[in-house]
C-alpha cells in the first residue's frame, strides 16, 4: 500500500467542503469536509445512519447538497446532474443490485460498453468482463433479475472493470453476501484500483475495508470524527462501530 507520504503528494480527485444534505426535513449531513487523492482507495465507515451513503449519493449527483460544495477532477460538481458527473468519469456502484433485471447479462454488458465511448471493441471488453467473473460467462443468456444476489453484484463490478473509471464510488457492495462471493468482489475491487482508478468505498465490512484502504473516513451523525490513515481508526472504530461486522 502506499505510503501516506506519498498519497499527500498525489493531486487531489474529489474534493468535499462543508456539504450538508437533507432528505426533505431530516438533516443527514452537517459540513462534512474530506478529499481524496487521485489513485488511492478512501474506505468511508461509520454506523448505520451515519450518512456514509448520503455523502456517497451526493459526490455523484444523485442527491443535491443543500450547501457547501463537491469537486471533481478540478471541476465543481455540485450542482451537475448524475449523467454530467458520470460522462466526465465517474461511477457510481450504489447499494443493492444495480442491474437491468429484464436484460440478459450479455446485454447489460453490451449496453454498459457501447454507452462507455471505449475505444476497444465492445466484444473485446465484454471478454474481459468474462474473464474477471468466469460465473458471468456461464450465464450469458440468463436474465439479471433472475442471478442471485452476488452473481449481480459481480455484474454491476464487470461493467466498471473493462471501462475502468477515474472514480468509483461502491456502496455497501458487500451487504447479504457470502464469504466467498465478497472474496471475489474485493478481488475485483483490487483490480479496478490497479487498473488506474480511485475507489471511494463506503463499506459495513469494516475489516475488509480496512484491508484495501489507505485512509479511513469516520462518519457518526453526519459529521466526521476521524479522517487520516487506517491505522488511526484504532479504539474510536471499536466505540462507533460495534454493531458492524468485522468493526
Amino acid at each position: 500500500m502506499p505510503s501516506v507520504t506519498s498519497l499527500m503528494a498525489r493531486r487531489t480527485i474529489l474534493d468535499v467542503r462543508n456539504v450538508k444534505a437533507s432528505y426533505g426535513p431530516f438533516r443527514a449531513l452537517f459540513g462534512v469536509s474530506f478529499s481524496v487523492p487521485a489513485g488511492s482507495t478512501v474506505a468511508l465507515l461509520g454506523p448505520n445512519g451515519a450518512g456514509k451513503s448520503t455523502v456517497a449519493r451526493v459526490v455523484s449527483g444523485l442527491v443535491r447538497a443543500i450547501s457547501g460544495s463537491v469537486t471533481f477532477d478540478g471541476v465543481e460538481t455540485t450542482h451537475l446532474p448524475a449523467w454530467k458527473i458520470a460522462r466526465m468519469g465517474m461511477a457510481h456502484a450504489p447499494e443493492g443490485r444495480a442491474v437491468f433485471g429484464s436484460l440478459t447479462v450479455a446485454e447489460n454488458l453490451e449496453l454498459a460498453f457501447r454507452r462507455s465511448g471505449a475505444s476497444e471493441p465492445y466484444r473485446t471488453l465484454m471478454s474481459r468482463a468474462y474473464s474477471a467473473f468466469p460465473r458471468l460467462g456461464e450465464r450469458t443468456g440468463q436474465l439479471a433479475e433472475t442471478l442471485s444476489g452476488g452473481e449481480q453484484r459481480m455484474l454491476a463490478l464487470a461493467r466498471v472493470l473493462a471501462v475502468p473509471p477515474k472514480l468509483l464510488v461502491v456502496d455497501e457492495i458487500s451487504l447479504g453476501l457470502a464469504p466467498v462471493i465478497i472474496d471475489e468482489v474485493f478481488d475485483a475491487l483490487r483490480t479496478i484500483r490497479e487498473a488506474g482508478t480511485t475507489l471511494l468505498l463506503v463499506e459495513q465490512q469494516v475489516s475488509r475495508a480496512i484491508e484495501v484502504a489507505d485512509r479511513a473516513i469516520l462518519l457518526s451523525k453526519g459529521e466526521v470524527v476521524i479522517d487520516g490513515p487506517v491505522s488511526e481508526l484504532g479504539d474510536a472504530a471499536g466505540s462507533l462501530l460495534p454493531e458492524l461486522p468485522g468493526g
